[in-house]
């Protein structure tokens, strides 16, 4: 966690937000009082507090039992606003339109988050079932089409040392690996994914440089079965073309809009 300089950290801020991300992170799990008492270091009692002053206030929901508990509506409001307000968001999302409406493929926009990658935006498929794809949703960036394209556009000590989760048979869990993996990204351009994040699904990502480095990529998934080597080509045509204009909108940004780290 980073904190700036000459500023402490105010505990009972930290300890609500690293609540709330304990409930995040279970998605349809709900957790019982004694486990996340248990999992935060925290006496039940202090932690029955907390989590009583944040039903009140929507941030965390209970069950009629009163003994389970989830990520409150409030979490959504406060995301969609996140969304609604951030520029590179608002500036890609008609670009991402025109590559669905070209490709007929899905196409996402993500941001990397530490050695996460999370969905900013989405436009699916309606050819094949999706698993990951939804917005607000987080992947380790290791698996990704999304991910590899950030990561290259970082050295390799900024790597983990590993081994990292296996989502497939084809993803890969060491350090060595994804290295050359990520050398072979920069050398094309851009990512490649073959069924490295969820079985039958590749992926090509496309780093967005409106920021050195990157914190945002673009990515286009498309069932394997229907990969030929000219539907590859034509996508990758495609997404250069969508990111150089998504890189020039931003360029050319919003008059006032701040300029968020």
């Amino acid at each position: 966690m980073s904190e700036m300089p000459g500023v402490r950290e105010v505990k009972s801020a930290a300890r609500t937000v690293e609540l709330l991300d304990v409930l995040a992170a279970r998605g349809d799990r709900p957790a019982r009082l004694q486990e996340l008492a248990d999992e935060l270091g925290v006496p039940r009692s202090s932690m029955y507090a907390l989590l009583r002053t944040l039903i009140a206030r929507g941030w965390v929901r209970t069950d009629v039992t009163g003994s389970l508990y989830g990520i409150g509506i409030h979490a959504l409001l406060t995301g969609t606003s996140y969304l609604d307000t951030d520029p590179y968001v608002r500036v890609a999302r008609p670009f991402l339109d025109e590559a669905s409406d070209a490709l007929g493929e899905t196409i996402h926009l993500g941001r990397l988050d530490g050695f996460d990658v999370a969905y900013l935006a989405t436009r699916e498929s309606h050819e094949y079932l999706r698993t990951i794809s939804r917005v607000g949703r987080r992947l380790p960036a290791h698996v990704g089409a999304l991910g590899k394209a950030l990561l290259a556009e970082r050295g390799d000590d900024a790597l983990p040392p590993g081994p990292y989760p296996r989502a497939t048979e084809h993803t890969r869990t060491t350090r060595e690996a994804l290295a050359a993996d990520l050398a072979a990204t920069r050398e094309r351009g851009h990512s490649v994914d073959r069924e490295e994040a969820v079985a039958g699904i590749a992926g090509f990502g496309f780093a967005l440089r409106y920021a050195a480095p990157a914190h945002d990529a673009i990515s286009c998934s498309v069932p394997v079965v229907r990969l030929t080597p000219e539907h590859e080509e034509r996508i990758v045509a495609v997404m250069r073309e969508v990111r150089s204009k998504i890189e020039a909108a931003a360029h050319r940004g919003a008059p006032g809009a701040p300029d968020w780290r």
